[in-house]
């Protein structure tokens, strides 16, 4: 487990990797340094798999049960702050499933939500979604094979929750952008820190 930011910032954030990568990744380290320069506390862990050293990751309910172990040693030590959860990909999903299964939180975060596998969707994961009420933000790339964004302007109308969706012009699943965009893909990371701090803020005093 990585702690960044200040203890006393104005709220905490979890944040989960995807199934591919862990707490100390490229995106993940970014993200969290970000974040942290803005007065946020975020908390970054890997799942059981990948400290074992596996590539494929854990069943469905043991990964929930160490997202799960996480908030519960973080909850004793934050005090009264807001916590929000998420993570990139399978991290956020995650997330979302012991938030619909009674977690509480000041809000969920998903950095490129797999709303399905690649050209898979007959396979989309979005059932226990309309039954959170817990505000959501989503960042998408508008590359992003898993959560094309056509398919998730369908499935967010259905969810009762308020949501959020910021885009990321040119993003792939691991919001990395090509040179055409103009930009650099540390300059995408920039944009999502930007997204999530701001929608963070809105939401803590």
């Amino acid at each position: 487990m990585a702690n960044d930011g200040p203890d006393d910032g104005r709220a905490v954030i979890v944040l989960a990797p995807g199934a591919g990568g862990g707490l100390d990744g490229a995106f993940m380290k970014a993200i969290a340094s970000g974040l942290a320069e803005r007065d946020l506390q975020i908390c970054r862990f890997n799942f059981g798999y990948t400290e074992r050293g596996r590539r494929s990751p854990d069943k469905q309910p043991l990964l929930e049960e160490t997202y799960r172990d996480v908030v519960r040693s973080i909850r004793a030590a934050m005090g009264d702050r807001p916590l929000f959860l998420g993570g990139k990909s399978m991290g956020g999903r995650i997330a979302s499933h012991i938030v619909a299964d009674g977690e509480a939180t000041a809000g969920l975060i998903f950095l490129g939500y797999p709303l399905h596998p690649p050209g898979r969707p007959d396979r989309i994961r979005d059932a226990h979604l309309k039954d959170i009420e817990t505000p959501m933000l989503f960042v998408e790339g508008t590359r992003d094979p898993f959560c094309p964004l056509e398919t998730l302007d369908r499935v967010l109308p259905d969810i009762k929750a308020n949501t959020s969706l910021v885009v990321i012009e040119d993003g792939d699943h691991s919001f990395k952008v090509r040179k055409g965009s103009g930009r650099s893909t540390r300059q995408a990371w920039d944009e999502v820190t930007a997204a999530v701090a701001a929608w963070v803020h809105e939401r803590t005093p």
